[in-house]
């Protein structure tokens, strides 16, 4: 007997996905993007459907940006992802202090 699942009868909600997808440490695609808060060649702030999202590299540059869409492409050397939650509120407080100086 075979069996089966069917995807559509899963409901529909109106959270947009929220993808990182990073090819050969050099380029990431980022999707569920709300705004970019801030960037320079060293550093990005995205907000996110998921929270906010720091990304730390070497000569990072804004390659796509769909805003409609919430696409993000960024070209670079990446050295660190990290989401900034209530989790970690010491750590994203000084993260905060630091690029509003």
């Amino acid at each position: 007997m075979s069996q089966y699942y069917e995807t559509n009868s899963t409901p529909k909600t109106n959270v947009q996905e929220h993808d990182v997808i990073m090819r050969s440490r050099r380029l990431l695609d980022i999707t569920g993007v709300k705004q970019v808060e801030s960037f320079d060649n060293e550093e990005f702030l995205l907000d996110t459907v998921m929270g906010f999202l720091a990304i730390k590299g070497q000569n990072l540059q804004m390659k796509n940006l769909d805003v409609d869409k919430g696409v993000v492409s960024i070209k670079g050397k990446i050295f660190d992802l990290v989401y900034l939650d209530d989790q970690h509120g010491d750590k994203a407080k000084g993260f905060f202090s630091k690029l509003f100086r």
